[in-house]
């Protein structure tokens, strides 16, 4: 784990210290809907102190979804899990094994900072339409803090977050029948304090021109491509959104240095 990436550390301290805490307020019994489900660290800490009735993880990759599910059901034999093949920032139908469970939601991480505001706005009222009334949403977000943090988890000593952004330009070449050259470009973070945001550019190292799908571009010397956005909230401004957003904040947990923070939400009638 990278020693400048606090997020997933943080986050997981979270789910540790305070699981007893947010256990107790999930219903015994109830579904857990994972949105955009990946790797099952995160979400095993619930699973070992809450006592559901079934998982539902949703993911668009389908082979891995499965593969996932399948380690669960061998650790969590008692437990009913139902995947689900789905883009979740979409409507998508839960499965009927659920339908008269109650119904939490699961959003880890600080992907919800990777919407646009508006469309933070948009996943959140979509998943409270399919969880339903009376649902629950227990949710990650990253929030605001001095710049010289944030600049150093996304521009790391070991170059992974450049690596990672990069190969934005390795996947157009190989699906896109591109033709970069990844050592033209090189990986930029910023902190847009502004929009509360971590901007994430590739920044042509020379003048060149590139081609995909037969299309050429060129590029200047400095010109960046701007590839990905990292919003960061206060307390407060995530209470907004929630509540424009069909769900009022029934509690928040953060970590010690209030770095990263957990909410359980609950839908607004």
């Amino acid at each position: 784990m990278l020693p400048e990436y606090y997020p997933t550390r943080t986050e997981l301290s979270i789910l540790r210290d305070r699981g007893s805490e947010i256990a107790s307020i999930i219903p015994r019994g109830a579904a857990l809907v994972e949105f955009g489900a990946g790797a099952t660290t995160k979400v095993r800490l619930l699973l070992e102190r809450c006592e559901f009735g079934a998982y539902v993880p949703v993911d668009i990759s389908g082979d891995f979804l499965n593969a996932q599910a399948e380690a669960l059901r061998k650790d969590f034999p008692d437990l009913d899990v139902h995947p689900v093949a789905a883009d979740f920032t979409v409507p998508f139908a839960l499965p009927a094994a659920i339908a008269d469970l109650p119904k939490v939601g699961f959003f880890p991480g600080s992907t919800l900072g990777n919407f646009e505001p508006h469309e933070a706005s948009a996943f959140l009222k979509s998943a409270r339409t399919i969880l339903g009334n009376g649902a629950q949403m227990i949710i990650g977000v990253d929030l605001e803090k001095d710049e010289r943090t944030l600049y150093d988890a996304y521009n790391d000593s070991a170059g992974v977050t450049a690596r990672f952004n990069l190969n934005v330009l390795e996947r157009i070449n190989r699906e896109l029948g591109g033709n970069f050259d990844l050592s033209g470009f090189m990986h930029r973070s910023i902190y847009n304090k502004d929009r509360h945001r971590i901007e994430m550019h590739l920044i042509s190292r020379k003048a060149q021109s590139v081609r995909v799908l037969g299309h050429h571009f060129s590029f200047r010397p400095g010109e960046s491509i701007h590839t990905e956005n990292s919003y960061k909230y206060s307390l407060e401004r995530f209470t907004a959104l929630a509540r424009g957003s069909g769900w009022k904040v029934g509690e928040s947990w953060t970590d010690k240095a209030r770095m990263f923070s957990v909410h359980a939400l609950v839908a607004s009638d």
